[in-house]
């Protein structure tokens, strides 16, 4: 299964209210973007990997070049439509879509859910957490939703069939992994120092 990961990495990250673009965030002294780049770079079932950047992260775009990546700009017009653009402008076919603001995922995660998607039969798969443990961890919920008789939160991990990318709504997996590693997505000064906290003991 030749799987492309693509790094969504244009937003602006309002909520942040920080002056640092939100990839270029910091945790154990790595940017973020870094740390996920990592996981997918290391993780054996992911066979290349994009970041896909705007206008609104210069900085992220220049530094993403050091690494083994292809770098595309997308207009910017938000998540879904940026990563539409990216799998139609490569023509890509088994796609594995991350956040850049994961900066706990580790490549044994990553290879996990190529591994289900694999398994599962469907064309799309969605990663999501239990909302119990975002309230241990005190971290904000924007959106939940029902699976497997639970109220889940997406983390910002899916994997699809780009070949479909245009036919609307794909039916998917939903995988329920409890785990802080995906648990924690960067978008509030509060996240940031939780996800610094957990390196740091993890580290230890």
């Amino acid at each position: 299964m030749h799987v492309t990961a693509v790094v969504m990495a244009g937003g602006k990250g309002r909520r942040m209210e920080a002056s640092e673009e939100k990839p270029m965030l910091r945790v154990g002294e790595k940017p973020v973007i870094e740390r996920v780049l990592t996981s997918l770079l290391t993780a054996n079932l992911v066979e290349s990997v994009v970041v896909a950047v705007s206008e609104n992260t210069p900085k992220t775009a220049r530094y993403v070049k050091q690494f083994p990546v292809k770098v595309l700009v997308t207009p910017g017009e938000g998540y879904i439509q940026d990563m539409q653009f990216v799998v139609k402008k490569l023509g890509l076919e088994k796609v594995l879509a991350v956040v850049s603001d994961l900066p706990l995922i580790t490549r044994d995660i990553v290879d996990d859910v190529l591994e289900r998607y694999a398994t599962c039969g469907k064309p799309a798969l969605t990663v999501a957490v239990p909302i119990e443990r975002k309230a241990k961890l005190g971290v904000g919920v924007e959106y939940a939703f029902d699976a497997e008789g639970k109220k889940v939160v997406p983390t910002g991990i899916n994997v699809i069939d780009g070949r479909l990318i245009d036919g609307g709504w794909m039916e998917q997996e939903v995988m329920i992994l409890d785990k802080d590693e995906v648990a924690i997505n960067v978008n509030r000064r509060e996240d940031l120092q939780l996800a610094e906290r957990l390196h740091t003991t993890r580290s230890s």
